[in-house]
């Protein structure tokens, strides 16, 4: 396996090639999608290790992200159409805490639309860009912490450790709901999948200018 830090703009198919290229390794596989306008840990599987995918995307996740609580869009995300939110009165650093606090445990998450999710054999956010109407039921997510790292309106920065499918642009979503102002992703960066951290990825850059890719790998016997 090797912990890779998945640039913006990439999709994490077209990551996977990359790394394919680099390696020479065509049975190959990732645990855990990054939507192309996310940045950070993907853990690539390599060979007899993609019989392992699933228990690595069972590892705890944790992402740093950041909002705005001024505007909203389609995707809660910034690759949408951005609109302005009127809000009348900006939240106060407490408020936006308490809020925060309702969404840690075991909860049921409507997943946004614009979401790999499966919606009649296809991911919603395929339907979605036809126009078609989705009525997304919601499903048991499991958020361990949610720490507010910094605050000043209207911009916040959060930090997420949570579970398998969960979506913090559900969170962007309801936080914004729970306290009547907006609710827009503008950064988001996974740091850590289990003991796999940003730090310790190696980038597709580096794989590139590395005379012996063998040594990003971690092998199977110490896979987390």
């Amino acid at each position: 396996m090797i912990n890779l830090y998945k640039p913006v703009g990439l999709a994490s198919a077209r990551a996977l090639d990359r790394v394919r290229r680099l390696t020479g390794q065509r049975k190959s596989g990732y645990a855990g999608t990054l939507d192309p306008a996310a940045e950070g840990v993907l853990l690539v599987v390599l060979g007899r290790a993609t019989k392992c995918v699933e228990r690595l995307m069972d590892l705890p996740k944790t992402y740093l992200t950041t909002l705005r609580l001024d505007v909203t869009s389609d995707g809660f995300d910034s690759e949408g159409e951005i609109r302005e939110v009127t809000v009348a009165r900006p939240p106060s650093r407490e408020e936006i805490e308490a809020a925060l606090r309702a969404f840690v445990g075991t909860i049921e998450q409507v997943p946004p639309t614009r979401s790999a999710v499966k919606v009649g054999g296809q991911p919603a956010y395929k339907r979605a860009r036809r126009g078609e109407a989705l009525d997304l039921r919601p499903r048991p997510a499991r958020i361990d912490r949610i720490t507010l790292c910094h605050y000043a309106w209207p911009v916040l920065e959060i930090e997420v450790a949570c579970g398998r499918g969960t979506y913090i642009r559900a969170i962007a979503r309801d936080l914004g709901v729970a306290l009547a102002t907006g609710g827009c992703l503008t950064r988001l960066v996974r740091t850590a999948v289990g003991p796999y951290t940003a730090a310790d990825a190696w980038t597709l850059e580096r794989l590139g200018q590395s005379t012996d890719v063998r040594s990003a790998v971690v092998p199977l016997d110490r896979l987390a």
